[in-house]
């Protein structure tokens, strides 16, 4: 007895589920032993109750009875000797769905059974006959999502009118008369397609990239252009503001002028009032003094005196005239109009459009080229040089006919 039971290898005494050694071993009705608590486990995740070694269906959950004499030879020779166990499962792989406890990697999977195996659970499918007819293919994950949900067939086939895949019994259904192919055949097709795809997708974004670095040069232009008009226009609203401020000290200093001209006048005039009026006051005490004297020789003498009275000026024709300012305002005014008319028509010559279009063409060339500073600096020095020297002809020009320059 001894000797035969020493004959027994480890792998007469494990389980192929949990590929250890026995604990209360029960036998299947095909005559399969497997521990009590793993072929539990594997038929309450599973909707029917196949034999995890030869597949064999059993309509109804068989009643397990323990395997006395597998149990006895078990504990006859407290084996505690497991089954060398082979890698895990690494992220990536498809573990085998017979495994409980630590699950090992699938081998295979199954296209009938929609299993994946390890390499000790794939050995059913290898021996018995039935199960070599069973089609195995590489690990795949989630076979029940190959199926077909109606037909409960693998899906094998791919409908390029509807661009689905479908199963063997779809052809002859829903499918009848769409043009299927194989999934392989389809495969090769996406794939050739997905290359194409990505070799253009590169391209696409390079062109969106560079479209984007065009439209930043031309923002970053738009910019510069931006900051040369506001100080373009500042140098040439200042230099009008400049004229109005000088046309206004003109127009003051005229009005001024002429005020005080009248006031000297009017200073000079009232002088000499007031000093005949003094003569003519002493006159009239004199006159008084005489009228009230007794002495005939002394009144003689002093009539003489005040007889012939002194030449006085005739001031009924005199008069201080205020000066006139009607139309200084007007010819001022009219001046600065004629000055903003030699500016605004120098925008609207030829020179505006094309200076214009000149920075359209520029801006588009830069924006391939990207020599933002020499165009920049070009457009700002020659736009800068001309514009100030017309100005400049101009203003003294029109200043220097103002009718209210004072030499």
């Amino acid at each position: 007895m001894a000797s035969a039971n020493t004959s027994w290898s480890e792998e007469n005494l494990s389980c192929t589920i949990c590929l250890e050694v026995f604990n209360s071993p029960v036998t299947t009705p095909c005559g399969h032993n497997f521990c009590s608590t793993c072929i539990n486990n594997f038929w309450d995740e599973k909707l029917e109750y196949k034999c995890p070694l030869c597949n064999k269906l059993f309509h109804t959950r068989p009643d397990l009875r323990v395997n006395t004499l597998l149990s006895e030879v078990v504990d006859r020779f407290g084996m505690s000797v497991r089954v060398k166990e082979e890698p895990c499962v690494e992220p990536g792989e498809v573990p085998c769905d017979v495994c409980t406890g630590t699950q090992l990697k699938a081998v295979k999977s199954c296209l009938v059974c929609l299993i994946s195996y390890c390499q000790t659970h794939l050995e059913p499918h290898q021996r018995v006959t039935v199960l070599k007819k069973h089609p195995l293919v590489e690990p795949m994950d989630r076979l029940e999502d190959r199926m077909c949900e109606k037909h409960d067939r693998i899906l094998e086939l791919f409908c390029k009118k509807e661009q689905v895949c479908v199963c063997l019994l779809c052809t002859v259904t829903d499918h009848k008369s769409h043009p299927v192919v194989p999934l392989k055949e389809e495969y090769e097709v996406k794939t050739a397609q997905l290359g194409k795809i990505e070799t253009e997708v590169p391209l696409r974004i390079q062109e969106r990239k560079l479209k984007i670095k065009e439209m930043k040069d031309v923002v970053e232009l738009s910019k510069k252009d931006a900051d040369k008009e506001i100080a373009d226009a500042r140098q040439a609203l200042t230099a009008l503001i400049g004229c109005v401020e000088k046309c206004l000290d003109d127009f003051n200093q005229m009005v001024k002028e002429r005020l005080k001209s009248t006031e000297k006048q009017a200073e000079d005039l009232i002088k000499g009032l007031e000093q005949e009026v003094v003569d003519l006051t002493k006159r009239m005490s004199t006159v008084k003094q005489l009228l009230h004297t007794e002495d005939h020789l002394h009144f003689l003498k002093a009539f003489r005196s005040l007889k012939d009275p002194p030449r006085n000026r005739i001031w009924s024709t005199v008069a201080v005239r205020p000066p006139s300012y009607k139309g200084a305002l007007g010819r001022s005014l009219q001046q600065l109009e004629e000055t903003l008319n030699v500016e605004m028509k120098k925008l609207r010559s030829g020179d505006e459009p094309k200076r214009v279009q000149k920075h359209k063409v520029d801006v588009a060339t830069e924006s391939r080229t990207a020599p933002s500073s020499s165009y920049s600096s070009s457009y700002s020095s020659s736009y800068s040089s001309s514009y100030s020297s017309s100005y400049s002809s101009s203003y003294s020009s029109s200043y220097s006919s103002s009718p209210f320059r004072h030499e």
